[in-house]
This record gives structure tokens, sequence and C-alpha cells, in this order.
């Protein structure tokens, strides 16, 4: 019984894992008050003494990095600097008030929309605004600059030791437990299959098969909630954290190849034995992949001796397939023994597909700890290992991807931007006492949609009138005796620090709204008629919110999510054509990269659609587990295309184009019909076309391609031909992207059919 935590404990650790928002507001409720203390009751300079309250707020509770302690502090070193630059453009800004409010929405749009690039810029967002909205609203002399600059750079070299001594975080990353977990159930499923079934029969082998395949398909899905839990990337701009961003992609495919037709019974009778010998090794390497993501300051040499074994073991597995098949398939054409021929083939075809997976995976988490481990020197010169893009050009690129009109981060962008600059026209023209009020009310509640902005309205005027009571009567309490509100304050801030994250939205607006009073009546005489009087500031500010929700994408996240979704399909599908052509030899060797750039563009902007889809609140008329199935198969469909290139990547042009035209025209037409549907798909997705029929397995089609390239398999001195094998595997990758489509095609009818019980349960014109 003594080693039971007290109930309370227990209590907050439910709510807040790991104590993440109880450290910061730990350390805010210490450093804040003191330099308020500071500067106005010492230095008697009321304007620095603001600003350093503020900055002190923004640098130390609003933001929270993530990664190295030396990454932590240069990132608050970066949001100190931009802080000052804030201040300054806003305070400029101020004098004129058509100025401020064109100010406002480029400064605004710029904060929220660069958030895209990483989470260290999404999770400094607010931080920043409340840098710029802070003088923005309150027109003072440049006389007075100075001193709001001391304020924050005050606030500013009080962080940065409080963030390195004071409770400081723990080094981790959201991604690399569950990824790590990932790796080793995927490698504990991969040793079961690849263990030969005992001549009894096969009861033995399959019920460990199926636990494993339980196993590792509960990790993946683990892993994907993890990456999806947060409204945007959980992780960095850094060299590693785009690496683990990369790796939920691929352990996410590597998940669905692993289970995707898992039978749990013997392989075909013609199995080459390599493909057991590539199945084991790929485990071997998963096994190195896991103990390095969980320690991402190891030794990188051991994953790498390991994934080049699993290179020598399936470059041996594709010559031994070309050899090993020819010699022991029947030589008919009946449908049995196409069908057996291609079952002889298929092992070592699911092994390949596999081991590229693997391999995939492998570079990434040697590209994380690569990057974990460099020097302090090269992380603040910005040497990236291997060939992995620079910040800036990775930066431009995500960016880039949202700079359309069907981004729901473009959307989000503007409509905050353009709801601050109204909020600071009205707060001028309407003359209330404290514009900032007005503009924290804008902030606090604005979302993707306006039903949720008129919860977190509701929420956020309830909150600050709960508050505005609290606090005045806490100074109707005190009367005279301001002093006692210095013992107050560090209670505030915590309380304002914890209350949103373990109790609600509208608790933390209340409790921010005491802080704010007792922090302007701090050392005066306490005046609680002013508390009240910031009810009418904040209701201004969410009227604001829900006006601008209303006229700007009122439908929020749902709608996009249908477009991101749509155009998402249409250009992975046609990066699979593209990569199908080159790998036949039918398109230049640089054609499939525009593809594939285009293909990963539309992948992100659905990432953050589907994150704000799941952040939104509000009753969904979408199956949450329909429309993440639907996100998984661009995923797995534009990995797809991917493995086609890595397999023909350095083959001989004149080689392929020795394998007979029928073989050409039969995989061509496979691809063809199967990037139709899944055009069809994003047509029906975009305008609720109907959807097409599912692309059935074709006989005709496997007969006359295993006919073309047959007697290719090896020519008559016997030499090995792995170029008509890779031909064969060309569809098999193509088969793969269309043994997707029976699961994504019922997703989109659940959808439908969830959506028209929906809309039959609500009025009509209620916002979605």
């Amino acid at each position: 019984m003594s080693g039971r935590a007290p109930r309370w404990l227990t209590w907050l650790r439910d709510r807040d894992p790991d104590l993440a928002a109880t450290r910061r507001a730990g350390r805010t409720a210490l450093v804040m008050p003191a330099l308020f203390a500071l500067c106005g009751e010492v230095l008697h300079n009321p304007t620095m003494a603001s600003f350093a309250a503020f900055g002190t707020f923004s640098m130390l509770l609003l933001v929270d990095y993530s990664g190295s302690m030396v990454e932590r502090l240069r990132a608050q070193a970066a949001l100190a600097v931009a802080w000052l630059v804030l201040i300054c453009v806003g305070t400029l800004a101020a004098a004129d008030l058509r100025l401020a409010v064109l100010a406002t929405v480029v400064v605004g749009f710029a904060v929220l929309f660069v958030g895209v690039v990483s989470s260290v810029l999404a999770g400094s967002s607010t931080a920043l605004l409340l840098a710029f909205v802070l003088p923005v609203s309150a027109p003072v002399p440049l006389s007075q600059l100075p001193d709001r600059l001391a304020g924050a750079g005050l606030a500013a070299a009080v962080a940065l030791p409080a963030v390195a001594l004071l409770w400081p975080r723990p080094v981790a990353d959201p991604l690399s437990a569950p990824a790590a977990e990932v790796c080793r159930a995927a490698a504990g499923y991969l040793r079961a299959r690849a263990t030969v079934p005992a001549p009894g029969g096969p009861a033995p082998f399959a019920d460990p098969c199926r636990v494993a395949a339980d196993l590792t398909a509960r990790a993946g899905a683990d892993l994907r909630a993890a990456f999806d839990a947060a409204p945007y990337r959980p992780t960095g701009l850094s060299a590693t954290s785009r690496a683990l961003v990369r790796l939920v992609d691929e352990l996410t495919w590597l998940c669905a190849i692993l289970v995707d037709r898992s039978e749990y019974t013997d392989e075909p009778p013609g199995c080459d034995p390599a493909a057991h010998d590539v199945r084991r090794t790929a485990a071997r390497v998963l096994e190195a992949a896991r103990d390095l993501l969980t320690d991402l300051n190891g030794d990188t040499g051991p994953l790498r001796a390991r994934a080049e074994e699993l290179r020598t073991a399936l470059t041996g597995m594709e010559h031994s397939s070309t050899v090993h098949v020819p010699a022991e398939h029947p030589g008919g054409n009946s449908t049995a023994e196409v069908y057996g021929f291609i079952a002889a083939l298929d092992v070592s075809f699911r092994a390949q597909e596999l081991g590229f997976a693997v391999l995939q995976i492998v570079d990434n988490v040697d590209t994380a700890a690569t990057a974990w481990q460099r020097s302090w020197h090269e992380r603040l010169l910005g040497r990236e290992p291997g060939a992995l893009a620079a910040p800036l050009a990775s930066a431009r690129e995500r960016a880039g991807a949202h700079l359309r009109a069907d981004s729901v981060w473009m959307h989000n962008s503007l409509r905050g931007a353009v709801g601050l600059g109204i909020a600071v026209f009205l707060a001028d023209v309407t003359g209330v006492g404290h514009s900032f009020w007005v503009l924290l009310g804008t902030l606090s509640v604005l979302r993707s949609n306006a039903l949720s902005t008129g919860q977190n309205a509701a929420r956020a005027v309830l909150g600050t009138v709960a508050g505005s009571v609290v606090g005045a009567a806490l100074l109707h309490l005190i009367g005279h005796h301001g002093t006692a509100l210095w013992f107050v304050l560090p209670v505030a801030i915590l309380c304002a620090g914890v209350a949103p994250s373990v109790i609600s939205f509208a608790a933390g607006q209340a409790a921010f709204t005491v802080t704010l009073v007792v922090l302007f009546n701090v050392g005066h005489d306490p005046n609680w008629h002013v508390a009240l009087l910031r009810v009418q500031d904040i209701a201004l500010g969410c009227l604001v919110s829900v006006l601008v929700a209303l006229f700007f994408w009122p439908r929020g996240a749902q709608a996009a999510v249908h477009r991101a979704l749509a155009q998402a399909y249409e250009d992975s599908a046609r990066y699979l054509r593209g990569a199908v052509d080159y790998a036949l030899g039918h398109a230049l060797p640089a054609d499939p990269d525009p593809q594939s750039r285009a293909a990963a563009a539309s992948a992100r902007r659905l990432d953050d659609a589907f994150r704000n889809f799941l952040a939104e609140r509000g009753a969904k008329p979408l199956s949450l587990s329909c429309t993440t199935t639907l996100v998984s198969g661009v995923v797995g469909l534009r990995l797809a295309a991917d493995a086609v290139v890595s397999l023909w990547q350095g083959e001989d042009p004149a080689r392929v184009q020795a394998v007979r035209a029928d073989a050409h025209r039969a995989v061509l037409g496979s691809a063809a019909l199967v990037t139709d549907w899944y055009q069809g798909l994003a047509a029906s997705l975009g305008d609720r076309s109907p959807l097409p029929e599912v692309v059935p397995l074709r006989p005709e089609e496997a007969a006359r391609l295993v006919a073309s390239v047959r007697t290719e398999l090896s020519d008559g001195q016997g030499r090995a031909s792995p170029v008509a094998v890779r031909v064969i595997w060309t569809d098999d990758h193509v088969d793969a992207a269309r043994r997707l489509q029976p699961d994504l095609a019922e997703a989109v009818r659940t959808r439908a059919a969830a959506r028209r019980g929906w809309l039959r349960r609500w009025p009509a014109g209620r916002p979605g």
C-alpha cells in the first residue's frame, strides 16, 4: 500500500500523460511572476513588465519542443528572435488602422500557413501570433518600442535556462517507440512464415502465423494512430524527424503486404527455397532496425551489414527463381498449369515485395540515426546525412504542395488571417477598452468549420464569463490588499496551464481569464468591474470567429477529405501507370519523377486534411474506419509504383525490349485496367459519380503473359534471363494494387450509406 501513488496524482497522470502540461505550467508559474515583479516593482517599467510576462507565457507555456536539448534550445532561440521581429512589425503597423488590418492579415496568414512545414512551426503558431497581436492591439509611440523589446528579450533570456534546467522534457520522439514495435512484430511474422510446414499437415504452422499476423496488424494500427493523433505532423523539420515521417508510410505498407492473402498453409510445391532465406534475412534486418529505433545513438553498422545481406539474398533469389521455376513447371497451357506456374513464382514475388519494403525502411532508420548522431557543429551548419534534401528544399516542397485552393491548410490559414484582421478593425471602430481581448477571443476559438467554431465560441464565452466572475469575486474579497495578488498569480498560471489538458477547453479559458484579471490588477488597487467588462470583448472576438467560419469554407475538413482523396488517387494512379511505362522501356528514365513528386504532394495534402477531420469536434457522418481504409489505400498504391520503379532501376532498356511485345502488351493492359479503376474511384469521391466495378482476376491475361515470357526465362544455352522474371513481378505489383480494390470499394459504399443515414437524421442544411 505504501508504494501506491496518491489518488490525485493517478487522476492527473490519466489526463496528462507524462505530465507534459503540468511540466510547462509549473515552469511558467515559477518564472512569469518573478519577471513581472522584477520589471514592475524593481525597474518600475509597466510596458517592460507586460511584455516580459506575456513573452514568458508564450515561450514556456504555449510551446514544448521535442528532440535533443540542442535542438530544443535552437528552437527556443529562433522563437525569441521571431518575437522581437513581430513586436517591431506590430508596433509600427498599429499607428494606422488600415496598415494594422493589412499587416494582421499578412502576418496571420504567414504564421499559420508556414506551420505546414513541420510541427516545430505548427506548434509555435499561437506563440508567434501572440507576439504580433499584443503590440498591434495597443498603439503606442515608437519611443516605447525599446521597452517592449527589452521585456521580450528578458523573457527569452530566462526561458532558455528554464527549459534546460527546470524539469526538462525527456528526449523522445512520439513515433520511435511504436515504429520499433512494428519492426519487432513484423520480424516475428516473417520468421513464422519462413518456417517449413511439417509433413503431417499445416495446422502447427497455421496457428503461429495467425497470431503473428494479428500482432503485426495491431502494431501497425497503433503506429498509424500515434501519427494521426496530432493535428499536424508529430515531428519537426530535422533530418531525423523527416525520416521518421516517411517511415510511417513504409511500415504501414509493410504491414499491409505481410497480412494480405495470408493462407497460413503450405507454400506452393514449386516454391524457391531462396524466398524463405529472404524472409529470414528480412526478419534479422527488422530486428536491427528495432534496436536502432529504440536507441538512436546506437551503432548503425549492424543494420547496414544486415541490409547488405538482404540485398544479396534478393539478388540470389532473382537468379534462382529464373533457373528453378522453368525446370519444374508443367509444360501445358491449361488454366491449372498456368496458375501453377504463376504460383511457383508468387512466393518469390512476395519475398521480393517485402524485401523492397524492408530496404526502404532500413534506409530511413539509418538516415534517422545518422542524423541524430551528428555533432553540434554539423547540426548548426545544417549538414544532412546521405542524399536527403536540405531543410530549405524540403520546406519549399511541403509548402508548395499546399499552395492550392483545395488545401485544408490553405483554407485554415486564410480563415484565421481574415478573422484576426476583422477583429483588429472591429476592436478599433467599436472602441472597446482592451482590443487585445477581442483578438484573443478570435484566436482561441477559430476552427476549421462553422459547427466546431460555434461550439468553441460558446465554450470560450462560458469559460470567460466563469473566469471573470471568479476573478471579480477574488478582487472583491481582496479589496485594497492588492499585495495578496502576488501569491494568487502563480496558482492562477499553474491552473491556466493544466486545465485545458486535464479538464476542458472551457475550464482552460476560465483559468486563463483569471490569470489575466490578476495580472492586470497586481500591484494596483483591485478593480473588479474591469473583470466583468472583459466578457464583452471576448464575446465580440468569438462572434468574429463564427461569422468568418460561416463565410469561409463552412463545411470544413470533411469536404476537403473527399477532394484530397480524389486528387491523391488520381495522382497515384497516374504515377503507377507511368512507372509501368518506365519499367517496360516505353518512357524515358526520368519520366516517373514528376509523377512521383505529384503523388507525394497529394498524399501530404490528404494527410493534413485527414488530421483536420480527426481534430474537428461535432458529429461526423463519415465512418472513421472506412476513411482510414481509403487513406491507407493511397499509401499502398503510391508505394507499389515506387516498387516497380525500384525493380527496374539500372536495367538495360535493350534487354527489356528483347522480351516479346506480347508480354509488354499484357502488363500494360493490366496496368491500364487497374489505374482506370482508381481514376474512376477518384471521380466518384470528387463528384459522387458511380463507382466502377472492381477489376476481376483475368485468367486469359495471365495465360497470355506466361506464354509470352515462359520461353525466355532461360535461353537455348541455359543462361538465366531475370528480365522475364521482372516482367512477371511487375505484373504482380500491378495485381497487388488490384487486390486493394474490393476493400476500397466496400469502404466507399459504407461511407455513402452512413452519409445517407446521417442526412436523414439531421435537419437539412446543418453544417457537416
